[in-house]
């Protein structure tokens, strides 16, 4: 099973109040295909921190994270941004999508900022959309969709570009237990059909024991649950 995602010696240093704190020193671990691992820890332990460094959001103090082979190390902004559009899928607690476009168009307009055309997109949008059991709401702005709805809307657009990786953080936070688990459960259906490796930070506990593998972030290291 190939690495989608390699994380080797990451460390994280912010300054605060004129001292160095560090979040994490050292710290490695690796997605496969298809891989779906649990990221666990107390709030405060770095889980958010470490989602953006792999994301690409903010930069390591030093260390390296390799996305599908390719090392982001010393990518300046375009790179950086390229890479994350073409192998990287975010999902968070709150789902964030346009409220002036409907569901198909919140899925349909990063395929094309990323270059696919508009035809394309569409039908791709509409595939992904119907395996999460919103073909009849395609034409529903987020207003008009309950909170289950709106947030399986945000896995179809990370997943529309078909990433690599699939960054999630508390994705079914927001919900009840009972969208949680239905939400949760197309989620890991559609990465493991597309082969894609998953990091997903969760304090539910419930919903970490169902994948693959769970770390928990402590004392600044990455310890298998």
């Amino acid at each position: 099973m190939a690495n989608l995602l390699e994380v080797r010696n990451l460390e994280k240093t912010f300054e605060q109040a004129g001292e160095n704190l560090t979040i994490f020193k050292d710290l490695n671990m690796s997605i496969g295909e298809g891989e779906i691992v649990a990221l666990v820890g107390q709030s405060g332990a770095g889980k958010s921190t470490l989602l953006q460094l792999i994301g690409l959001l903010d930069t390591p103090t030093s260390g390296n994270v390799i996305i599908n082979g390719k090392d982001a190390t010393g990518l300046d902004d375009d790179g950086r941004t390229r890479m994350r559009r073409e192998s990287i899928g975010f999902v968070y607690q709150f789902h964030n999508l346009l409220p002036e476009f409907s569901a198909l168009e919140n899925v349909v307009v990063p395929q094309m900022i990323a270059g696919t055309k508009r035809k394309d997109a569409t039908m791709r949008s509409e595939k992904i959309l119907t395996a999460l059991g919103l073909e009849k709401r395609l034409d529903h702005r987020p207003a008009k969709l309950s909170g289950g709805e709106q947030q399986r809307v945000a896995i179809a657009r990370a997943l529309a570009n078909r990433p690599h990786i699939l960054l999630a953080d508390e994705p079914t936070g927001n919900l009840d237990p009972t969208h949680s688990a239905g939400v949760f459960q197309m989620l890991i259906d559609l990465v493991r059909r597309n082969g894609i490796g998953a990091l997903i930070a969760t304090h539910n506990m419930e919903l970490a024991e169902q994948m693959d593998r769970i770390l928990e972030m402590k004392n600044g290291q990455l310890i298998s649950y």
